[in-house]
């Protein structure tokens, strides 16, 4: 009998699995760990971190809608010294691998997080979520912006040098995602995480004002996948040997199964995990049938293969 060869990679980080938690669905994985043992998925991808414990955003915060949810939270979280002293050292005991999110508000503060964490032992990768609002320019996010995105990916390149792999998380809310794309990788990404929430907005019909604190909100959930899907198989086009993390709307194995084939080298599991705790793990199992089925012998040969007839 073949042994099937479920492992993956991401720049030169190694991964035995190619399934993720998908950043600030899991905090830190504690709650998930309840379920699982976090040791046994690809790693815990942590919630974007900030140089400072942020509040986030008002109140309410979360909206369901059809097949998916908005979610307007605003990086809440307890910054880089609290997530230092004991987030990550509690992640390396579970012997869980770790990629740590950072998020900033300034290209500097990008920089100054990237240098707080290049000499801490135990993270397999960065991702530079430059999807979040970029303060310094009026709102507007750092990945809509195909210069500001690469100031800040350069800064980090710059800082961490090439001891760690670089993921950079695109926004989809944009006209030439493969350009955006091909940007960060010309200064210095190694793979890219694909696709970050749609921006949506709920109006509440008591009302008649916008329902969510912050007004407008992330969407995410099944609702979000055929855009994920569409989003990789055009950057992987454009930048075959890119390695993407993919991610939007996934809940079972045929769903991961989708962004592989469209050019995922690992799919990352967000929404789901809040109605199932387990679904880590029944995505991972499912995922590897599924592939075995088809007759591939490894998790690498299967990605892009949607691709195979246009090469």
């Amino acid at each position: 009998m073949t042994t099937f060869d479920f492992s993956t990679t991401l720049g030169s980080a190694w991964f035995p699995t190619p399934i993720f938690t998908a950043s600030g669905c899991a905090s830190s994985g504690k709650e998930l760990s309840q379920f699982f043992d976090l040791k046994d998925i690809g790693a815990v991808v942590t919630k974007s971190v900030m140089s400072k414990p942020r509040h986030g955003r008002p109140t309410p915060r979360m909206a369901e809608t059809p097949s998916g949810m908005l979610n307007s939270i605003g990086l809440q979280g307890p910054g880089i010294d609290s997530f230092l002293a004991n987030d990550l050292p509690w992640l390396i005991e579970q012997k869980s691998r770790v990629i740590v999110s950072i998020a900033g508000e300034t290209v500097e503060e990008y920089a100054t997080l990237a240098r707080r964490i290049r000499s801490v032992s135990g993270i397999s990768a960065v991702e530079v979520n430059i999807s979040c609002p970029n303060v310094e320019n009026r709102g507007l996010v750092f990945a809509c912006d195909p210069d500001a995105s690469r100031r800040v990916v350069d800064g980090v390149r710059k800082t961490i040098g090439g001891e760690l792999p670089i993921i950079v998380k695109l926004s989809p809310d944009v006209t030439n995602l493969p350009e955006i794309a091909a940007g960060v990788v010309d200064v210095g990404a190694d793979a890219l995480a694909l696709i970050n929430t749609v921006l949506g907005m709920v109006i509440n019909l008591d009302t008649m004002r916008p329902h969510l604190g912050g007004k407008t909100g992330g969407l995410s959930g099944p609702a979000i996948r055929p855009v994920a899907v569409r989003a990789i198989y055009q950057v992987h086009a454009a930048l075959p040997k890119v390695p993407i993390l993919g991610m939007g709307g996934v809940s079972s194995g045929r769903d991961a199964l989708e962004l592989i084939l469209a050019g995922a080298s690992g799919v990352s599991i967000g929404t789901a995990s809040f109605g199932n705790p387990t679904a880590l793990m029944q995505v991972q199992h499912e995922l590897k049938e599924l592939l075995v089925a088809r007759g591939f012998t490894s998790l690498s040969a299967a990605v892009g293969f949607a691709h195979r007839e246009e090469m």
